[in-house]
């Protein structure tokens, strides 16, 4: 089998693998579609955090937002989900201590997570084995570009409702990449005043088409009553600015996690009386996600800049964009 292995900092490529093994609860699927997501840039980069608390480790296997379709099953896996086309969970608790049994499987310290942590093989592949536990339905004509975006349209689906906003209320998200777009298409369908907040003319240039009511670089954030902030960036300096920024009383819902220490004074938390939220995994948030997307209430692909080979995955990772004539945040793998 075909996989896309990074063996080292920058250093990655095609390889033949062993033949996944399809355990009694587990399902074999046909990958139909990967999206490359800013954690998979880390861990090509090395920059990802996993690698230096010993999490993770070189080689290793990434992809967790994708789609297929099941070609074989365990012999404990119900017949019926044969040929379904699936996502899943990209967290994989270990099902039986306590935060399993109470629905945090996502924050298990036993966790394995998909394409991510303690080795668990990615879905930048041919095929992918996955616990019946973590697998996901897909309407069977969903397009595979939707169905690779379930995953983070899961994340910003959580953002988004952890904000508690009302229609008429008005919401500034920092980063026009692939999360905070999300964000802002899900609140802007629920009536929601949506202001995204950017560094690079290239990426407001392309969130401007979207018709939310502003888009603006960082050094000319208007003076703004805000009732909520999404920071779904990896700057260590937004948080503080959020703070200031936003309206006592109010609420910060932080998706984004910096390289390095994000530092805030939690006197003024205190002092403005605000509710601060973090948002770790899409978990909670992804059957939600797969209803918002197959009733067609918000369209993800015009984020979708292009479709490349596994062959040119290193490419992609080394933010190569050569011969994607699209501005859009995310590029898709075809396995």
């Amino acid at each position: 089998m075909r996989a896309y292995v990074i063996t080292s900092p920058k250093t990655g490529s095609v390889m033949e693998v062993s033949e996944p093994v399809v355990g009694a609860h587990d399902l074999l699927v046909e990958v139909e579609r990967v999206g490359i997501c800013g954690t998979d840039v880390e861990f090509f980069t090395g920059d990802m955090a996993y690698l230096a608390s010993g999490e993770a480790n070189f080689p290793l296997r990434i992809g967790h937002e994708w789609c297929g379709r099941v070609i074989a099953i365990g012999e404990s896996v119900d017949s019926r989900w044969l040929n379904k086309f699936v996502t899943s969970d990209t967290m994989l608790g270990c099902q039986k201590c306590q935060r399993c049994l109470s629905g945090f499987q996502y924050l298990c310290s036993d966790r394995d997570e998909v394409g991510i942590r303690r080795g668990f093989p990615g879905a930048l592949a041919e095929k992918i084995v996955i616990p019946d536990f973590a697998v996901l339905e897909l309407p069977d004509d969903m397009d595979p570009a939707i169905g690779a975006m379930v995953e983070p349209t899961g994340n910003a689906l959580r953002a988004v409702d952890a904000t508690n906003l009302q229609a008429g209320e008005r919401l500034v998200i920092f980063g026009p990449g692939t999360i905070g777009i999300l964000c802002a298409l899900i609140a802007h369908q629920r009536g929601i005043e949506v202001h995204i907040v950017g560094v690079e003319e290239k990426s407001l240039h392309f969130a401007r088409q979207f018709g939310f009511a502003g888009v603006h670089p960082l050094h000319a954030i208007p003076q703004l009553e805000i009732h909520s902030i999404i920071d779904a960036t990896f700057a260590e300096g937004i948080p503080a600015l959020a703070l200031e920024l936003i309206e006592p009383g109010r609420s910060i819902v932080f998706i984004g996690i910096s390289g390095t220490p994000s530092l805030i004074d939690s006197r003024t938390i205190t002092l403005k009386d605000l509710k601060i939220r973090g948002i770790l995994s899409a978990s909670p948030g992804l059957v939600g996600a797969i209803e918002l997307l197959s009733k067609k209430i918000i369209d993800p692909r015009p984020l979708i800049a292009g479709v490349v080979s596994l062959d040119g995955s290193s490419d992609v990772l080394s933010g190569n964009r050569s011969g994607i004539n699209h501005d859009g945040p995310k590029i898709h793998i075809k396995p």
